[in-house]
């Protein structure tokens, strides 16, 4: 069974940076996409960002682009998410999410896939 372990969030004032970790095991498959979504109160979940693991392809929110980068060791099997230029709208719960396949077959780009979820990391940005 995958297990996902996050670490990371906490309350930043905007314009200030934050990083999420997150590390997996429990899998076997080689070619697998993981990456961050999140979840604001009162809306939608949105998927913030995603790598491949294949060839390190890597998709972002129109939301976040430019101010987040995604990264990953593959050898560690872990990502992390280095977030600056945080604004209040950042202000959320991120999840760790994993699926088998790369970043543009998963559901970061909409596609009704197997996916395995961490705990959440709450991100607060004060204005």
């Amino acid at each position: 069974e995958v297990q996902l372990q996050a670490s990371g969030g906490g309350l930043v004032q905007a314009g200030g940076s934050l990083r999420l970790s997150c590390a997996a095991s429990g899998f076997t498959f080689d070619d697998y996409a993981i990456g961050w979504f999140r979840q604001a109160p009162g809306k939608e979940r949105e998927g913030v960002s995603c790598i491949s693991s294949s060839d390190g392809s890597t998709y972002y929110a129109d939301s976040v682009k430019g101010r987040f980068t995604i990264s990953s060791d593959n050898a560690k099997n872990t990502v992390s998410l280095q977030m600056n230029s945080l604004k209040p709208e950042d202000t959320a719960v991120y999840y760790c999410v994993f699926e088998e396949g790369p970043c543009y077959g998963s559901s970061w780009y909409g596609h009704d896939t197997d996916d395995y979820w961490g705990q959440g990391t709450l991100v607060t940005v004060s204005s």
